[in-house]
């Protein structure tokens, strides 16, 4: 029940994240205004927007990966679930060792 869940709710997230992504970068090309292209830069580069953008798409992309699995026949959802988390978990300690050096 928590993947499904939580597959529903990250997709509704990334959605408006991405977005947010996408409107910000539009708005550091095209705006004339100093301050606009200011405070779309920061909130651009937000360290933690970036970094729950990369968590979101990693599990739910994992927990989509298990969706497909479980419907072709798998039907070991325990085993499943702690794969994708522990893939999900070296995946992200992979991004923020890179992401987080100077």
């Amino acid at each position: 029940m928590f993947v499904w869940i939580f597959h529903r709710i990250s997709g509704v997230l990334l959605i408006v994240l991405l977005f947010a992504q996408l409107l910000t970068g539009f708005f550091q090309k095209r705006a004339t205004d100093p301050a606009v292209i200011e405070n779309a830069r920061d909130l651009h580069e937000l360290p933690v927007l970036n970094c729950l953008i990369v968590f979101l798409l990693t599990f739910h992309a994992l927990y989509g990966g298990r969706t497909i699995l479980m419907d072709l026949g798998l039907r070991r959802e325990k085993l499943l679930f702690w794969g994708c988390n522990a893939f999900g978990v070296i995946i992200l300690t992979v991004f923020f060792a890179f992401y987080m050096q100077p």
